[in-house]
């Protein structure tokens, strides 16, 4: 099923990724935004003390997903089949589709596409109660942060997008660098903007 339902002019999403009210991921969650608003990016990202890692990285790629969901629906009516044929972030940086199941060979398509691709594959993993359990209690698979990882470079990758062809610095959030989720080589393309952000909290 496609992320994306209707035509360019009328794009919607899907509902956010909710996490259950009550739970305590969901307190993980409000941990995390309060701590956000304290305007330090290394701050807001930490491991709250005691807490687990892994629950702490789902917890984050949720939020992830759902403000990546949200921004990039503000510019779909600028982000085209025509002005962005090809996803990239910058002409040193390209990116290919393939998600290993439906489509096994990176096939090179528009940003839309891409991102409809991309969000359409996110929203299955993160549906996915074997790798993101909502049950409190519910084992995470052994494999779950090497999901968590694909997640996040994929989607850091919209991010990337978003900066170079559609740019407004004041959307680019970095939460997800601290643990070394997403490789070096995925952060070069806003690099200069990471350490300009980052170089405030140090």
């Amino acid at each position: 099923m496609s992320f994306l339902f209707g035509s360019c002019s009328s794009k919607t999403f899907k509902p956010k990724k909710k996490i259950p009210e009550g739970s305590h991921q969901y307190e993980l969650l409000k941990h995390a935004e309060a701590t956000l608003e304290s305007g330090n990016l290394r701050i807001a990202i930490m491991l709250p003390e005691g807490e687990d890692l892994t629950e702490w990285v789902a917890v984050n790629t949720v939020d992830f997903f759902n403000q990546i969901n949200m921004l990039y629906g503000t510019i779909t009516d600028f982000c085209t089949e025509d002005r962005c044929p090809v996803m990239s972030a910058g002409p040193k940086y390209e990116y290919h589709w393939a998600d290993g199941t439906n489509i096994k060979k990176p096939i090179k398509c528009s940003a839309p596409k891409y991102i409809d691709y991309l969000m359409t594959w996110v929203q299955d993993q993160l549906d996915d109660e074997t790798l993101f359990p909502s049950i409190i209690g519910a084992p995470f698979p052994k494999n779950f942060m090497s999901v968590a990882t694909t997640i996040l470079k994929r989607l850091f990758r919209v991010y990337a997008h978003i900066y170079h062809q559609h740019f407004d610095p004041d959307l680019i959030q970095l939460q997800e660098e601290e643990f070394n989720l997403i490789d070096r080589r995925e952060l070069a393309p806003l690099q200069e903007l990471i350490e300009k952000l980052t170089s405030k909290d140090r």
